[in-house]
Order: C-alpha cells, then structure tokens, then sequence
C-alpha cells in the first residue's frame, strides 16, 4: 500500500487525510493518507523516508512551508517563485518540493466568476502561504497589493521580494477590493483581527484561508455587516487536487458529492 502523509504542527484540524482517501477509494488506488504532527528537526527526517521510498508523498502546512526547503533536493519553478513548498515527491530518486497553493487560491477565486482585474487586495499576514496568493492574484489581474502583518519585518522581507507590494501596520484598515486573512488567527475561537469594516466599501469580497472552523470570527464579523465571504476550503481541495495529480497522474473529480462528504464530517 502506497502511503501519504500531511505535515504541521498543530495538524489535528486537517481534513487533507479525508479528501485524499475519498479519491483513492473512487480511483481504485490502494494507498493510505495519513496527518502527523511532527516538529521543526523531523523535517530531514522525513525526506529522508521519501527518497527511501518508506512514504510515497507528503504535503507540508504551517509552519514548515518555507523551512523544508533546506532538505529537499529540487523546487519546481512554482516553489522556486514563492520560497514555499507545500507538496513533495520522488522524481528519479530527487526529492522534489513543490508548490501547488498557487492554483489552489487562483481556482478556488476563478470558480466565483467575480472579475479582479484591476482591483486592490489586502492580505493579512507574511507567511508561508502569503507569497502563492500573491502569484495567484497577479494572475487574477489585481492592480494592487497591499500587506499587514503583526511582524511589521516579516512584511518588509517580503517586500525585498516583491518589490510592487505596500506595507501597512497591523490592523490598519484601508479601502480594498478582496480582504485575505492568511494568518493562523482563527484557529481557536478567542483569535481576532480588529479591522474597522465601516471603512470598507460593501461590495468587498473577504477571503480567509482557514476551513475550519468553517466561519472564523474574521469571516462572521464581515458576515453579519453584509460583506461576501469565502472560507478555504475550495483552495484546499484545489490544491490537494494538484497534489494528487501530481503523484498519481489522475485528475480527481471535484464535485457536489466531495463537497457534501467534507460538510458531514
């Protein structure tokens, strides 16, 4: 049996393991996805597993996007881009780090049928995932890019990268087309973003990467003033589509019936 494994740290709000194994048992694939919480110095560990061909893939999420990089042997020219590597995998006994967050946030924005080109974005938070929403938001045609995060430095690095973007303090509230919150907050029922909605005009369109919970207090808050929301969910089972692919060379089916197997968990 093949095997698969997620990697975080936390990792028990993963609901990678349920897609993947859906698509295996639909696909006829006799392999198993599993989440493991692991910490920073299993990192080489684990590649190590990969090119033993122990584990046959992995996908990497918070915190460890960026720090895998160092131990694998190749980025594809996504994860090269974005410094960030969210799915690995054998490829002639080189283990390869890739990036598939960048189609995952493009596709999971592209099925709304709402047109960005032109438009502003503000982005809450620098981490791993931040510079694949960038790239997916150039594709996407937004004009403008705007970024805030609690570490004012950790934006500015970023900034040394993308030279288009502009910084902001935390919590300060600008006008914007498509407000991303990219940060951990709201993992836990007590995280909250202060943002002042009155200054945001109601046709705005809010974006949080985390699934579940499935309304982060910063989703509920821009719920309950009338804004448009979206929860991560589509980006993740877009990007786990990529992955799988990937590793399989099958296109999964993403319809009515994975939707509804997730909502029932």
């Amino acid at each position: 049996m093949k095997k698969y494994l997620v990697l975080g740290n936390p990792i028990d709000h993963s609901i990678s393991p349920k897609i993947h194994n859906y698509w295996f048992r639909q696909n006829k694939i006799f392999a198993n996805y599993e989440k493991k919480n692991i910490l920073e110095d299993q990192l080489e560990i684990i590649i190590g597993r990969l090119r033993n061909k122990e584990i046959d893939g992995a996908n990497i999420t918070v915190p460890f996007k960026e720090k895998i990089i160092p131990f694998v042997d190749m980025l594809s020219p996504e994860a090269e881009e974005t410094k960030s590597v969210n799915t690995l995998y054998l490829s002639e006994n080189k283990v390869i780090g890739h990036n598939t967050d960048i189609a995952g946030f493009y596709f999971s924005l592209k099925e709304n049928n709402l047109d960005f080109k032109d438009k502003s974005a503000l982005i809450l938070g620098s981490g791993g995932v931040t510079p694949s929403i960038i790239m997916a938001l150039k594709k996407l045609g937004i004009k403008k890019i705007t970024i805030s995060n609690r570490t004012k430095d950790k934006a500015l690095k970023l900034k040394d990268r993308y030279k288009f973007l502009e910084i902001i303090e935390w919590e300060e509230t600008i006008k914007a087309n498509l407000i991303i919150n990219a940060t951990s907050l709201g993992l836990n029922d007590t995280d909250i973003i202060n943002l002042d909605l009155e200054q945001i005009e109601k046709d705005s369109f809010f974006y949080d990467v985390i699934y579940n919970p499935k309304r982060t207090n910063f989703l509920k808050k821009a719920f309950r003033k009338g804004f448009s929301i979206q929860n991560g969910l589509m980006m993740l089972i877009y990007q786990a589509a990529e992955a799988f692919k990937v590793w399989h060379k099958i296109v999964p089916q993403i319809d009515k019936n994975l939707i509804e197997f997730l909502d029932n968990d």
